[in-house]
């Protein structure tokens, strides 16, 4: 099964199954330019964090916060970078529409792992600066709001349209 397998969806009636697949392609690394661009910024901060002088009085929980926060950007940079990785060693070997099928379900490991690392970094910096309730109710409402906006509200219009 395609990306988009329903032909009255493609940009023409004579794209061929090839086409498609390129076009598919092509569609996926736009968007990834986005992911990619915010986990890049979201990983070098993260890669500088434990290099400044404050990071000496983060607790052992927040510093869990942080592991978890790195290496999920680091997973999310993997998967969000894997397609075009892969499509260089795939080149012109007949294998664009597997590829297209991956590069899919990677994008969408790699956005999971972006939202756990944004949210992540995120309850980490609220817990250093506040102390009480407030940490894991902001943690709750960016996770919260991560699932329905990247992956819940999605489902449903995919639910409703088929």
């Amino acid at each position: 099964m395609s990306v988009d397998q329903d032909p009255a969806r493609t940009a023409s009636p004579a794209e061929t199954p090839g086409e498609r697949a390129d076009r598919n392609f092509v569609e996926l690394l736009q968007g990834f330019r986005v992911a990619v661009t915010g986990v890049q910024v979201l990983f070098a901060f993260l890669l500088t964090v434990p290099f400044s002088p404050g990071f000496a009085k983060v607790a052992a929980a927040d510093r869990t916060l942080f592991y978890v926060a790195l290496t999920s950007a680091a997973v999310a940079s993997m998967f969000f970078i894997a397609p075009v990785a892969q499509h260089r060693i795939l080149f012109r070997q007949g294998l664009k529409e597997p590829l297209v099928q991956r590069a899919n379900l990677y994008g969408m490991i790699g956005t999971l792992a972006l939202a756990v690392s944004m949210n992540a970094a995120t309850l980490m910096v609220i817990d250093y600066l506040f102390a009480g309730p407030l940490p894991l109710i902001t943690a709750a409402a960016t996770t919260g709001l991560a699932t329905w906006l990247w992956f819940l509200e999605p489902i449903i219009l995919r639910a409703r349209n088929t």
